[in-house]
């Protein structure tokens, strides 16, 4: 099930972002890029203001609402910018205007789908749902969009967007070298989100078979707020 809509999202946007021309099509890819790291960088913090200001009780809610509020938002300003910048269509060769079109609008549909999938692992869901299971690759067992989203926004952090006074990185931990890996940033997003929604699943009595009485160590269900805590939110560049 989630194969076919991560399907359907992605050729909706492609055919939405051909119709603005080529350059158009360059132009919204550009700001669904960068919308996308924005969202990943600020959703925290928005999700921490949030549950301070409205309480605990949409705690599990609120990294999901932070990621597609910040995404949505930051798609219309700088598209928005981006018009501002270059009002009229920019006149491209006959033979390159389709193939630039299609090819900007199916890489914006991929990276849509892809932010989307990555976005799904914090929604108060269970820890499975609709065919979605965080260690498969949920697009037709032929590729992981959540992964590869994951990985281009955490080597921005690691590369382009890190500052030699700020050494932080998107969901990475540094650990020490281990012996036979030359590694030292072991990611956690996927696992980490895939336990809270264990947590969630149990607290809410939506845990499957698989993965009830599996979830705290006390083997009981506990309210959702306590649960978050446990298990902590994603981290911001």
């Amino acid at each position: 099930m989630i194969d076919f809509a991560l399907l359907i999202v992605i050729g909706l946007v492609t055919w939405t972002v051909a119709a603005e021309g080529a350059w158009g099509a360059a132009a919204v890819f550009l700001s669904v890029v960068f919308a996308g790291l924005i969202a990943m960088n600020f959703f925290e913090p928005l999700s921490n203001l949030l549950e301070s200001m409205m309480g605990s009780d949409w705690s599990f809610r609120f990294d999901f609402i932070s990621l597609l509020v910040l995404f949505g938002v930051s798609v219309f300003l700088l598209r928005l910018m981006s018009e501002k910048i270059a009002p009229g269509f920019i006149a491209v060769h006959g033979r390159l205007y389709d193939v630039c079109r299609f090819t900007f609008a199916a890489m914006t549909g991929y990276v849509t789908a892809a932010f989307l999938l990555a976005a799904l692992h914090t929604a108060p869901l269970p820890r499975e749902f609709l065919g979605f299971t965080p260690e498969r690759k949920n697009l037709f067992g032929f590729t992981a969009p959540d992964r590869e989203w994951l990985g281009f926004v955490q080597y921005a952090s690691e590369k382009s967007m890190r500052s030699s006074e700020d050494d932080r990185i998107f969901d990475g931990t540094v650990l020490p070298p281990i012996e036979g890996h030359d590694n030292q940033v072991w990611p956690t997003y996927i696992m980490r989100y895939a336990s809270r929604r264990d947590a969630y699943g149990a607290a809410t009595g939506t845990a499957t078979a698989a993965t009830t009485g599996a979830v705290t160590p006390g083997g009981g269900d506990q309210p959702a707020a306590t649960l978050k805590g446990a298990t902590g939110n994603g981290g911001g560049l």
